[in-house]
């Protein structure tokens, strides 16, 4: 097989993947960053229905969420009239943010718990606002917590993006698979093989931007850590 004439189609394909999984992360970002937020407020009703969200995202199969979004959108936007605008590839952006979101979620949370309960009294006891705490003590600690668990899961979310093939999306799976048909399937092996090196490049990259940002944050973090001493200091 040519892997002059394979390896561009592939990487034709590309740029669909890579839209998915930016779009997944960043839609899953923020998702789970409001359903953290009610998780640790406990607002009534609310929490419990992000508690339900997180389980759902956590529990069912990834590629069934797809299947979900896929013909569950249809049915929602359908209310409006608006079915025109559902395909494959807006299915899959919307159910992988949804997955990606809830499995942030049990990222977010134990980082935020696990920041010691003194820095939230001693930011307290200083006058600090919510959000100015949440800023200036707490964020940078529960950042540097979190990322270790915030990289695997992009990690798993690249690694979920290739099920998209099977709601149709044409991603870089998706066209391996009409590669190897147009080619009567004699070259699965070198296919699969190429495939192999290119997902095991973009994990690469996202594990190389994330533990850069891992190496930075720590030295955020203890600068916040010492809202406590302050405090004390100042007594």
């Amino acid at each position: 097989m040519d892997l002059s004439i394979m390896i561009p189609e592939l990487l034709s394909a590309l740029p669909l993947t890579l839209a998915i999984t930016f779009t997944a992360m960043v839609a899953g970002f923020v998702l789970a960053l409001i359903a953290t937020t009610f998780r640790v407020r406990r607002i009534l009703v609310i929490s419990q229905l992000a508690d339900l969200y997180v389980s759902y995202a956590r529990s069912v199969p990834v590629v069934l969420q797809l299947f979900v979004a896929f013909y569950g959108l249809p049915v929602l936007v359908g209310v409006f009239g608006i079915e025109d605008f559902v395909s494959p590839t807006i299915a899959a952006m919307l159910g992988l943010s949804l997955y990606h979101g809830g499995y942030l979620s049990e990222v977010m949370r134990p980082a935020y718990l696990a920041v010691e309960r003194g820095q939230h009294d001693a930011a307290d006891s200083l006058g600090y606002t919510f959000g100015h705490k949440l800023v200036r003590v707490l964020a940078p600690q529960a950042v540097h917590i979190a990322l270790p668990g915030y990289g695997n899961s992009i990690i798993y979310l690249i690694h979920n993006v290739a099920l998209v093939m099977y709601i149709g999306a044409a991603d870089v799976m998706a066209t391996a698979h009409l590669v190897m048909e147009r080619d009567y399937n004699q070259y699965q092996f070198e296919t699969y093989l190429v495939l192999a090196v290119l997902y095991s490049a973009l994990c690469l990259v996202a594990w190389l931007i994330v533990r850069s940002f891992e190496l930075r944050s720590a030295k955020f973090a203890s600068s916040a850590t010492p809202a406590r001493t302050t405090l004390m200091a100042s007594v």
